[in-house]
């Protein structure tokens, strides 16, 4: 089953969100992406965090429109944040499939600890911010997509490895390359309208722009 934390931070604009919802089981709005899901006309699931990116006004107008068994209001001092706290929920729905929609912009720690969560053993698979779509490709699996010519593609290896990978419709193909921690591979194109990444070892983090196909 497929989930979707709408999270706080920059996200795709209504008429996207409208499209990733299609064909996902759950949705939980973690704090402020409530607002997200409120502008794109979404309804949650469930709504978890502090809320304390609401504001008190906001926080108010904005629960009372809901149920209150589907609210769980956490203090905001507490060890997980309300995007953990969102992923846990679909998990514990039997989503084995989490998507993250928002989350870019703003402070950089919040960044880092979103990017931190595709190093975990569970991993969301994927993450869209207002601009970037992002894939966690492992397994021996292989992401197609159809995008632009000369679109700018970027890959990151993530986990502990060993990793390899193997592209086609990229300018610099991925096969054979030689991956370390550390090592990225920024800044690829497309040459071809349709191109594909297989990771055949370890886990890869692989960004374009948005994209819905």
């Amino acid at each position: 089953m497929r989930g979707i934390a709408f999270i706080g931070g920059e996200g795709p604009e209504p008429e996207v969100l409208g499209g990733l919802i299609v064909g996902a089981d759950f949705l939980v709005a973690a704090d402020s992406g409530l607002v997200a899901m409120e502008a794109a006309g979404i309804r949650p699931h469930l709504i978890v965090g502090d809320m304390d990116s609401l504001g008190d006004m906001s926080r108010i107008s904005l629960l009372e429109k809901y149920p209150p068994e589907i609210i769980q209001v956490f203090p905001a001092e507490k060890d997980h944040t309300d995007t953990e706290l969102a992923i846990e929920a679909l998990k514990e729905m039997g989503c084995d499939e989490i998507w993250l929609a928002g989350g870019g912009g703003g402070r950089i720690d919040h960044l880092f600890a979103i990017r931190s969560l595709f190093e975990r053993e569970r991993t969301p698979s994927r993450w869209i911010t207002a601009a970037e779509d992002i894939r966690c490709l492992e397994g021996n699996r292989e992401l197609r997509l159809k995008l632009p010519f000369s679109t700018v593609v970027s890959v990151l290896p993530l986990g502990i490895g060993p990793w390899e990978a193997e592209s086609s419709g990229l300018k610099w193909p991925l096969n054979g390359l030689s991956w370390n921690r550390g090592t990225i591979a920024i800044s690829n194109r497309t040459v071809e309208h349709h191109f594909s990444i297989r990771a055949i070892q370890g886990r890869f983090m692989v960004i374009v722009p948005i994209c819905m196909e």
